[in-house]
């Protein structure tokens, strides 16, 4: 299992599933990040807190903890 936390800058990938529950979850799906769209990540910050990414046309930052319930491939 890979996690958006752990793809390389640069890197475009494809999300399978979004783990956690509750809010936390309805708040990454509110931004657009649902299963099969594409995120192309565009930077990490010097302490990988927030990592920069596109999706859907549109620039994005997560937290960390954020990125790392997100399963990509």
């Amino acid at each position: 299992m890979k996690t958006l936390k752990e793809t390389a800058v640069g890197s475009d990938v494809t999300v399978v599933k979004i783990h956690g529950a509750g809010p936390v979850k309805r708040r990454i799906m509110d931004m657009g990040i649902t299963k099969g769209v594409n995120i192309h990540v565009r930077k990490v910050a010097p302490l990988g807190d927030p990592v920069e990414v596109t999706v859907r046309g549109y620039e994005l930052s997560l937290r960390k903890a954020d990125a790392e319930i997100i399963e990509v491939k």
